[in-house]
């Protein structure tokens, strides 16, 4: 097949690049970097360069394609700490711009990167800039098949809590405990997407993503052990705390109420709800394949 991926050589796109040239497939990967053609080109693709807000370059860059893999990257929309940003208008240019280009080009097989939460307006949430796109993706032509693949929590989003761990000696949320909720690996998503690129094609379906089920104190528990800390915790504050600390450090106003209207649903799992109602299988990448390369990164960033 002729597949297109958007969102460059990212945690998913990369070693689904890997994947799908391995499997025997013309890759094209857009990305908004020049200096990326170069490992673009190593893994045995084709590098397209170009912006998410020009439809002519993703038209062209669509147009012959069998299938495309549509993202949108919250780093490639701009800083977290940018309070200029109205992050769900942007979400939306781009799902829009991803609606005209995929018309235009004639593309009639999709996957779209979408999230957990996405199933729901109420109560996710910064999540709810996915359920958005997924509306926007939805006004395409029946003839459009479209699979909306919906990753639970990505175990690599704990890098972000490296500095927390390293300076407070504890992972501090505001939400917590035993309740053990769903993670992924960016490499279980990417093998899902593979697979699904080669399976059929009809109507609009959806298809949850998911490595392991685990609590908030076996992670720290876990990552503790993994790093030589037994003594790591998994702490929990208010909501409002947890808020007044993200605006203090400058993150955007909307990305701090949705990142704590978000970890207020998981604390009661309703982000969870349609995720139980349609489990998938879970992935191959479980709590202690990613400890160890959790611990990996960890001492290199204590050591450089």
């Amino acid at each position: 097949m002729n597949i297109v991926i958007t969102g460059s050589l990212g945690n998913i796109g990369n070693p689904l690049t890997e994947l799908l040239v391995t499997g025997g497939h013309q890759v094209t990967v857009i990305s908004s970097k020049p200096e990326r053609i170069s490992a673009i080109e190593e893994l045995g693709a084709i590098s397209a360069i170009g912006s998410m807000q020009d439809v002519e370059f993703l038209t062209k860059t669509f147009s012959g394609a069998d299938a495309v893999y549509l993202m949108e990257a919250w780093e490639g929309i701009g800083s977290l700490f940018d309070n200029t940003i109205d992050f769900p208008a942007e979400f939306r240019k781009i799902a829009d711009n991803y609606v005209q280009a995929v018309q235009r080009s004639g593309v009639t097989k999709i996957i779209h990167l979408s999230s957990i939460g996405a199933h729901s307006d109420q109560g996710t949430g910064s999540l709810l800039v996915h359920h958005n796109v997924e509306k926007v993706l939805g006004t395409l032509p029946d003839n459009v098949s479209i699979k909306f693949m919906r990753p639970v929590g990505f175990f690599s989003n704990v890098y972000r809590w490296l500095p927390m761990i390293q300076s407070k000696g504890a992972i501090i949320q505001s939400y917590g405990g035993d309740r053990k909720e769903p993670w992924v690996s960016p490499y279980d998503i990417a093998q899902t997407i593979a697979e699904e690129m080669e399976m059929p094609f009809i109507g609009r379906t959806v298809h949850y993503v998911a490595s392991d089920e685990v609590s908030p104190n076996e992670i720290a528990e876990a990552l503790g052990k993994s790093i030589g800390n037994q003594d790591l915790k998994w702490k929990v504050i208010s909501s409002q705390e947890l808020l007044n600390q993200m605006l203090s450090a400058g993150i955007n106003e909307w990305i701090a109420k949705g990142m704590v209207a978000m970890q207020q649903a998981q604390g009661n799992a309703s982000l969870y709800e349609d995720y139980y109602l349609n489990k998938p299988v879970l992935g191959k990448v479980k709590l202690g394949d990613f400890a160890k390369e959790f611990a990996e990164v960890y001492h290199n960033k204590i050591n450089s």
